[in-house]
C-alpha cells in the first residue's frame, strides 16, 4: 500500500504518510479479523474525511437553540455549497439560521438520506383577513377524568381539523358539549 501511494504522490508523498498511514492503521487485516485501530480501541474509526459533493444534502446540527433529551439532535436537510477545507463545508442554511455560522466541521453533519415519510402532506389553512383562523374540533378521541382535591373534571381528548393526531388536546367536556353537541352523538 505505501509503494502505491509513494508512485501516486509522486515528489511530495513525504508529506502524504499521515494519510497512509491512517488508511493502513484502518484497513481489514485478515490475520486478526478486523483493522488495527479495531483491535487497539475497540470500536471502528469514525473517519474524518468525508468525501462529499456539493449540492449534497446534509443534516446540520441542532445544539444551538434548543437543549434537552428530547430535542431533535440534527437539523435539516441543507445543502452543500462548498468544500472549505479538507473536513469543512458551507451549508446553505435558511434566513432564520443566519445567525449561525455557514460553516460545519463533518463531525457536525450526517449524510441526508431521502425517505418518502420525512414529507408532510400540506393540509388547506382559511385564514381570516387578520391572518388568523378558526380552530374546529372534527371527533373526540379519548375521555377521562381528571381528580381535584375537591371535584373531578371530565375531560376529552378533541383531534383539531388542523392538526395531526399526536397533537390533539384535552378539553373539558361540558364545553365541548356547549360548543359541539355533533360531536356527543
Amino acid at each position: 500500500m505505501l509503494r502505491a501511494c509513494a508512485l501516486q504522490f509522486r515528489g511530495d508523498w513525504n508529506e502524504k504518510l499521515p494519510l497512509m498511514e491512517f488508511a493502513s492503521n484502518n484497513s481489514y487485516q485478515v490475520s486478526i479479523g478486523m483493522s488495527p485501530f479495531d483491535a487497539l480501541y475497540g470500536k471502528q474509526c469514525r473517519t474524518p474525511f468525508y468525501w462529499d459533493e456539493v449540492g449534497e444534502h446534509k443534516l446540520g446540527v441542532v445544539r444551538f437553540g434548543k437543549r434537552g433529551k428530547l430535542s431533535p439532535r440534527y437539523i435539516g436537510p441543507y445543502e452543500i455549497v462548498e468544500h472549505v477545507g479538507p473536513v469543512a463545508y458551507r451549508l446553505a442554511l435558511p434566513a432564520d439560521l443566519s445567525r449561525l455560522h455557514d460553516v460545519f466541521h463533518v463531525s457536525m453533519l450526517r449524510k441526508y438520506i431521502s425517505d418518502p415519510s420525512h414529507v408532510l402532506e400540506e393540509q388547506p389553512v382559511e385564514l381570516e383577513d387578520d391572518f388568523t383562523y378558526v380552530e374546529q374540533r372534527v371527533q373526540i378521541l379519548d375521555w377521562k377524568t381528571q381528580a381535584l382535591r375537591s371535584r373531578e373534571i371530565p375531560l376529552v381528548k378533541v383531534l383539531w381539523w388542523n392538526h395531526n393526531v399526536e397533537e390533539a388536546t384535552w378539553e373539558p367536556e361540558d364545553q365541548m358539549q356547549e360548543q359541539y353537541p355533533y360531536l356527543f352523538e
